[in-house]
């Protein structure tokens, strides 16, 4: 797939840009100022696949927890700064390996090139985010309210204001929770911003919605080449947002490994519980480091031709079950034991 090239900027041990792959992002939802909570999270989130990971720093403590935390976890450590210039300050000299700013609510100019001045001091990126919903006002009244063009221009001054300061070791952000208004800003910015885009839904929803809205807005724009990192925004648990960020990835074959598991949908042939067996292949295979194709089939009429393009797949029948390797039934086995003995093939797999 093409890839729209852009700058290098390196994130701690994490390249972006040019011809790295796209990095996966979460945030916690600890109190940053709790040092070992928020370790701990990020420590399941890497476990997951997170690949780079940005904490809220809304009061000084939380900027000073960042030294403790960057002590226990493995991955850059990213500061989501908005208001005070000061804790962008001090959570780059706790270690922070980037820092999200938007400029326009951190205050005067001279506030900005103070956070500039101490970035470019320690080498960190800063990634400059603007959302829909923080939109001047003027901007608002030259495009009669928010629009796609709106968030593009009012990025893009910003970058503008922080190279003039002479720094351009940046990332843009922008942001939007209208999901085609965020395609067309996206389309617009690639044309014109040479630095990595971090893309992302804002404010998507639950995980049912958000997973939805993200899919749809992220599948359009990393396929047209766009995006360096991601983040799917979601009301719930950080950890679905990794899940549904390397299914989006590796849908579009921009990523690679894991098991993917395929499965049929219910009709009136089914004789075996499909819906909790294809759950439950699904949580079995997420710690198996195999790059292949598991089918889960409903029945035994189809499931052969069905599972023909996975590599290892399973149908069920009543009471029994197939199990069928490359489109050939293997072996018969008791539907009870249709689980353990897909797992055992995948435990002792050999191409």
């Amino acid at each position: 797939m093409y890839r729209n090239k852009t700058k290098e900027i390196s994130i701690g041990n994490v390249k972006i840009g040019g011809e790295h792959p796209v990095a996966i992002q979460s945030m916690t939802n600890t109190k940053t100022e709790d040092a070992a909570a928020t370790a701990a999270q990020i420590l399941k989130l890497e476990a997951a696949g997170c690949e780079i990971i940005r904490c809220a720093v809304p009061t000084m403590e939380a900027a000073e927890a960042f030294k403790e935390i960057k002590r226990q976890i493995h991955i850059p450590l990213v500061a989501d700064i908005h208001f005070d210039y000061r804790l962008a300050i001090a959570a780059i000299e706790n270690g922070a390996d980037k820092i999200r700013i938007n400029p326009g609510n951190i205050g005067s100019k001279e506030k900005v090139k103070a956070v500039v001045d101490k970035a470019k001091e320690y080498n960190v990126p800063i990634r400059v985010g603007v959302n829909s919903g923080s939109l001047e006002k003027h901007l608002l009244e030259k495009y009669g309210g928010v629009t796609a063009e709106g968030i593009v221009e009012s990025a893009l001054d910003k970058v503008r204001m922080i190279e003039d300061m002479g720094y351009d070791n940046l990332v843009v952000s922008i942001k939007s929770s209208d999901v085609l208004m965020c395609v067309k800003a996206h389309e617009l910015i690639a044309e014109k911003c040479p630095y990595p885009l971090h893309v992302g839904i804002t404010e998507s929803g639950t995980v049912y919605s958000g997973n939805v809205k993200s899919s749809v807005g992220l599948g359009i724009i990393l396929h047209e080449g766009i995006g360096n990192t991601i983040r799917v925004s979601l009301t719930g648990d950080p950890l679905e947002e990794i899940r549904t960020a390397k299914l989006i990835l590796k849908t579009l074959g921009l990523r690679k490994g894991g098991i993917e598991v395929v499965s049929c949908p219910t009709c009136g042939r089914t004789k075996i519980d499909l819906i909790a067996l294809a759950n439950e292949v699904e949580k079995m295979v997420a710690d198996i480091p195999l790059d292949i194709k598991v089918a889960v089939m409903g029945c035994v009429v189809n499931g052969p031709g069905e599972a023909r393009e996975a590599d290892i797949g399973i149908a069920g029948g009543i009471g029994e079950g197939l199990l069928i390797k490359k489109g050939e039934v293997v072996k018969k086995v008791k539907e009870d034991r249709l689980l353990d003995t897909l797992r055992e093939e995948l435990l002792n797999w050999k191409e």
